[in-house]
């Protein structure tokens, strides 16, 4: 292949032909082309070949009526010749028309579905964050009750503070109990707890009218203010070690602390 033929090639006029985009200087100049170098004969064949596919694959099959009546009207006419190569370009240049809409429209279609598909998840993402957000919140908002009802409960001056010390079954243990008898309200800080084993825990109980009502059972998580029930009258708190659960009755034999209340 010559440097003229590859220009020619290169010039795109071959394309513009058979689509019927060509001025009549340049019909001829392709055409003379064409007849002249074996090179551009095959490349012309070639992109017929490939138009001619297009065409067929974008194509609507006219209805079996429509076919019979134009029979049957040429039957009725005389025979004209045509220029079938104008014919065909008009016909691949509508088809190819037609193949590159419907090509553009699916794309943009593909993309825009796609980006449709990322924001909605971005969306649901941010709608995510949002609600654990207003949970944390929420959850931060109720502790910070709770720290301030502490603090008020604490400082108010009808809250009686008791300490209570560990005896020799248990000297390291220390736990302070805050009891306001006009609110009602009984709260215990563990400081301390000695370790023990694990088929044993610590309980603490209210000792009422001769007889020991649990509070609870009282762990090294217990370091923070921690909530117990208030009960009426109690003469006196009680520690004694249970096995691993609690019990429901006070073991007075496995006393650590006691501390009266009146």
């Amino acid at each position: 292949m010559n440097a003229k033929t590859t220009t020619f090639l290169n010039s795109g006029l071959l394309e513009k032909y058979l689509l019927g985009n060509t001025t009549t200087a340049e019909t001829e100049l392709v055409e003379s082309y064409v007849s002249k170098y074996p090179e551009v004969q095959n490349a012309y064949t070639t992109l017929q070949y490939n138009l001619e596919i297009v065409s067929k694959r974008n194509a609507v099959e006219a209805p079996r009526s429509v076919l019979s009546s134009i029979l049957d009207t040429l039957d009725d006419k005389p025979v004209v010749t045509l220029n079938v190569t104008k014919k065909y370009k008009a016909w691949y240049k509508f088809s190819v028309a037609a193949s590159v809409i419907a090509f553009m429209f699916a794309g943009t279609s593909y993309i825009f579905y796609h980006q449709n598909q990322r924001l909605n998840e971005e969306n649901q993402v941010v709608v995510d964050e949002i609600f654990d957000l207003r949970s944390d919140i929420a959850a931060n908002n109720k502790k910070l009750d709770n720290i301030m009802q502490q603090f008020k409960e604490l400082n108010d001056p009808n809250t009686y503070k008791y300490i209570m010390q560990g005896n020799n079954r248990a000297k390291n243990l220390k736990t302070v109990a805050y009891i306001n008898p006009k609110e009602k309200t009984s709260m215990i800080d563990v400081v301390s707890l000695p370790k023990l084993p694990e088929n044993q825990c610590y309980q603490i109980w209210a000792e009422l009218q001769g007889k020991m009502v649990s509070l609870g059972i009282l762990t090294e998580a217990d370091r923070q203010l921690k909530i117990l029930p208030y009960t009426e009258n109690a003469l006196a708190l009680n520690i004694t070690i249970e096995p691993k659960g609690g019990n429901t009755v006070a073991s007075l034999n496995n006393m650590v602390a006691e501390i009266d209340l009146k």
